[in-house]
């Protein structure tokens, strides 16, 4: 699960953490929320220290909006996984992100769940973000990783 585009230094990271060995990727990526979630995005800058990007949040596209740049951003990430020699699918989720984690789990026999995100100190606080969360829902290890860079 990813919430933006992968970088150049996240693709290097999760196709190496099995060594040599073949992994293939079933990426799910959920667009930005409605305006509910932009108070905990801006408690996050600012915990960060980026003030900045606090002020900056209401310009970030939501809801129906991002959905357009969240499908640019699975198609990039998908295309950097391949090139780094791995296999990629994906899709966009839009509602219930852990039960659409849990069926493909379920469907693609996965053997692991990365998640890939931004830190999210105010959700991780009180385990309410994606991988506390997954780790409860889909069967299998939950893998919880912090992206390298700003996309």
């Amino acid at each position: 699960m990813i919430e933006k585009a992968l970088t150049s230094a996240d693709v290097e990271f999760v196709t190496t953490l099995h060594g040599e060995e073949p992994v293939s990727f079933q990426v799910l990526l959920q667009p930005r929320g409605e305006q509910a979630d932009r108070l905990l995005r801006a408690i996050d800058d600012v915990a960060l220290g980026e003030l900045d990007e606090a002020v900056r949040e209401g310009e970030t596209p939501e809801g129906e909006d991002a959905l357009s740049v969240g499908q640019r951003a699975l198609e990039v990430s998908l295309a950097a996984l391949r090139a780094s020699g791995s296999g990629a699918e994906g899709r966009l989720i839009e509602d219930h992100p852990l039960d659409a984690l849990k069926s493909l789990v379920e469907e693609a026999g996965a053997d692991e769940v990365i998640v890939l995100t931004d830190p999210h100190y105010v959700e991780e606080f009180f385990h309410r973000d994606w991988a506390s969360r997954a780790r409860h829902k889909v069967g299998v290890p939950v893998l919880k990783l912090f992206s390298h860079s700003k996309a």
